[in-house]
């Protein structure tokens, strides 16, 4: 298997609203996006793969180094660096934020609840919006194509949604994304939430976390002219959002234990609505 069929194979199984937006850009864009993601779901997942914060530290630095072209070994030998790099290479992308993003998933490696709104949203902008502006670089052949303030406040949207969806699976393993200011507001704890309590504190701090998702999607709707048609399939899976955070509102939704999905043909017929502006 090429480098790149294996990064579409990883993007197709872990990301599936990535893989999915992907499919709606320029085919001969696809490989490179599919490396983008890849690298940021490979980095995503170090936590799953380790023992406890050390190893998970050495895997951060063996990326920093390989994206300064310093790692040991041949980073030709794992697939998704190489394919990224390539990437990097072809449409002289800036390093920089690859370095920010490795940077911020070090939070990840541990169980320190995330401290506050500010903090989120810097996390956030790290990853989850530096992936958008990436993208919008590979589209438009790594011209400045604009949009760089859409890109900010989509990433935020998508990327609170994302781990709201997430917080079944992060509340076992100790994680907890929810801001301290918003839980200590309702009087919630971090134990509340990786012991699996719930009650109105709790719900009511998950509404103010959908209330800034939706703040930020309000905001990037404002900018969604400045996002040009070519840089569109960067955008969007934060088409999503909205019936993500709804389905977060239903009588009956436990954020414990509910999955908050779609199946694949809603997901690919609302991003289709959306490709075309």
């Amino acid at each position: 298997m090429t480098a790149e069929a294996h990064c579409e194979a990883l993007v197709r199984e872990g990301d599936p609203d990535r893989y999915f937006a992907t499919l709606f850009a320029p085919a001969d864009k696809r490989p490179y996006l599919f490396a983008l993601y890849a690298f940021s779901g490979e980095v995503a997942r170090i936590r799953d793969a380790i023992s406890g914060p050390m190893p998970g530290e050495i895997r951060l630095q063996w990326w920093r180094d390989a994206l300064a072209g310093e790692a040991r070994g041949s980073v030709a030998d794992h697939p998704v660096a190489a394919a990224l790099l390539a990437a990097i290479d072809r449409f002289r992308l800036p390093v920089q934020p690859f370095l920010d993003l490795v940077e911020a998933r070090t939070f990840d490696l541990y169980d320190d609840p995330m401290p506050g709104t500010g903090d989120l949203e810097g996390y956030l902008g790290e990853t989850s919006s530096a992936l958008i502006r990436l993208a919008s670089l590979i589209l438009a052949d790594g011209r400045d194509p604009g949009g760089a303030e859409a890109a900010g406040h989509a990433g935020l949207a998508y990327g609170v949604t994302g781990l709201l969806r997430a917080l079944p699976w992060h509340s076992r393993r100790g994680q907890v994304f929810i801001p301290r200011d918003m839980l200590e507001r309702h009087g919630v704890t971090r134990d509340d939430i990786v012991m699996g309590r719930g009650g109105p504190g709790f719900l009511a701090a998950l509404a103010d976390a959908r209330a800034l998702a939706r703040r930020h999607m309000a905001r990037f709707e404002e900018l969604r002219g400045s996002v040009t048609a070519e840089i569109r399939p960067a955008f969007l899976p934060v088409a999503l959002v909205p019936g993500y955070l709804a389905r977060m509102e239903k009588p009956g939704y436990d954020p414990f234990g509910t999955v908050i999905d779609r199946p694949a043909w809603t997901r690919i017929a609302r991003l289709w609505l959306a490709s075309r502006g």
